[in-house]
Parts: structure tokens; sequence; C-alpha cells
């Protein structure tokens, strides 16, 4: 049975993670400050550290750590720029470093098709260059560079560089695009687009973990960058797909308000490596997304609720 390490796995993503490998019979830790609280099955052994604080000694025995860690969105990063680059540069290739020295056999980690930036109408592979200019993306880039600075024959590292993450986690969140527009369909009736022709990649949460454990099961000798996503859709494809969809479950008609604000982010990517590489295939959509979100609506009791919001709990966090 083969052992992961979670680092910071209690998270929106590392939380339903646990399940489907949990599902898969692999023995599962996650090591997490708990920023977000605890949303876990109690069968996953959960061990509340600071990742600074772990050193080679405790990896030994996992044959692949996964790096989920650190600071989720522009709004936090640009709140705490030096807790930013701390958390996102620095920690990954602390840990990636440490693992190596425990004999780790691979290190996963989760990258963002942020380090992008802004293009114009341009399908982005691996090899296309990365131009953002924010802390985020920029943070996320130095981390994956870390990690992959230490591959070679006996330690394997793979970056997936992740699409916008959306859909239902038991650790729950609403400062995610589709998340936010089916949220704001069942609380104020309307749904608000802000630029219609920006690009994005969306990524169905359970395609997300789909990534993960494809990752997991690579060939040791396999290595590298992955994009991944579900498919790449405009804010304005969105919108009118959430609307729809949210106008037959709610059997009312929602409303789409179209602002024209810009927006520094605007990219797609083409997963064509990671099918070919990984053996990943997404199988999810907006519609997906939408209607298992509607599926959870009555677990939801305060939309407002602040451990919904990422930079909320970064800001009460003191975060500075």
């Amino acid at each position: 049975m083969k052992k992961i390490l979670l680092a910071g796995g209690a998270g929106y993503i590392g939380t339903e993670l646990c399940k489907r490998l949990m599902k898969l019979d692999y023995s599962v830790t996650v090591i997490d400050d708990l920023w977000f609280g605890n949303h876990l099955d109690p069968k996953v052994q959960l061990i509340k550290k600071d990742l600074f604080q772990v050193s080679h000694t405790e990896l030994k025995g996992y044959d692949t750590v996964i790096f989920l860690a650190g600071v989720s969105n522009d709004p936090m990063a640009e709140f705490s720029p030096s807790e930013n680059f701390i958390q996102n540069a620095a920690c990954p290739a602390y840990l990636a470093y440490e693992s190596k020295r425990a004999g780790v056999k691979r290190f996963i980690y989760a990258s963002s098709c942020s380090v992008y930036g802004y293009t114009v109408d341009e399908l982005y592979d691996e090899s296309a260059p990365t131009t953002c200019g924010y802390p985020y993306g920029i943070s996320k880039l130095q981390g994956e560079n870390g990690v992959m600075q230490l591959v070679d024959k006996s330690f394997s590292g793979i970056s997936l560089r992740q699409g916008t993450v959306c859909g239902y986690s038991d650790r729950m969140r609403f400062d995610l695009v589709v998340n936010t527009m089916f949220k704001n369909a069942i609380t104020k009736g309307e749904i608000t687009v802000n630029n219609p022709s920006i690009w994005r990649p969306i990524y169905h949460i359970q395609d997300a973990c789909s990534a993960f454990i494809r990752a997991i099961q690579a060939p040791e000798n396999i290595s590298g960058v992955f994009n991944v996503a579900s498919d790449n859709y405009t804010l304005g494809q969105i919108g009118d797909i959430v609307s729809v969809e949210m106008s037959k479950n709610l059997n009312k008609e929602i409303k789409m308000h179209i602002n024209d604000m810009q927006d520094f982010r605007n990219y797609k990517v083409s997963t064509k490596h990671a099918k070919n590489t990984l053996g990943f295939t997404p199988v999810y959509g907006i519609k997906d997304i939408i209607n298992q979100l509607f599926e959870k609506a009555s677990s939801f009791t305060n939309f407002e609720d602040d451990n919904y919001y990422n930079i909320r709990v970064f800001e009460g966090l003191g975060k500075k």
C-alpha cells in the first residue's frame, strides 16, 4: 500500500482528495496548520503542524508527498506579499528538499495556470512564456522551480498547473468564479460577469482530484510540468451556462449583469501533455459544477460566513 502525505491537505482540494485516496485504499496522512479548520474524515491521520517545522526524519517511509498548502489566490497574495512568497515559493522548495533527503520517490506540487499572466487568444502549452507580474503567479512559479530543480533519476517531481478549481468540497469556498456565480444566483437572483471576453481554464474539483491520482500512479521515471483543467471558457460563457442552469433549478429567471472591468488574468491552456503522459482526461464541465452545488445547497446555512472566503480567514489570522 502506497503511503501518501498531503501537505496542506485540510483545505478545499485536500479534503476531497483525501476521500478519493481512501476509497483507493491508499494510506493517507495530512500535515496542516489548519488555517481553514478541519473538515477531514476522522479516519485520516492528521498532524497539526507548520510545514517549516517538518524535517526529513518525519518524511521517511512516504512514497509520495503532495504539496497543496500556501496562499491560494490573488487577493491573499496582495494582502500580504511577504507571506505569499514565504508560503508559495520557499515552503514547497523546502519541503521538496526535505522529502528528497528522506528518500521520498515523488513530490507533486499544486501549481497554477496563473503563472501565464495575460495572453491574447492563444492556447498555451507548458512551453509558453510565463509572464505573470503579480505576487501570486510569481510565487507559484518560484515554488514550481524550487521543486523541479531537485529532480533526478531517484526523485520525481510533477508540477500540476491548475485551472480555477470550482465545485463542492466539505471545506467549501464561495470565492471561486463558478461558485460565486452560483451563490449570487441563490442569494440575489442574478449573477455578475465583470468582463465577458476574458478566458479562464475552469477545473471541476473532482477532475483536480483525478489529476493528482494520475500523478501518484504515473511511472517513477515521469517528471515535469503539466497544465490541468476541465476546459477553457470565457467569463461570458460561464455566465450563460450558470444563468440557464440556475434558472431551471430555481424555476425562475436568473438575470446576468455585465460589467466591463479590466482583468489582469486572461489565459487558456492545452492539457494534451497531461493526457498523453499522465493519462489525465477531465470528465466534468460547468453544468456539473452548478448542479452538484445545487444538490448541496441545503448544507449552506449562511453564504456570507467568513469561513467560505479565504481572504477573510487570512485577514483574521493577522498574516501581514
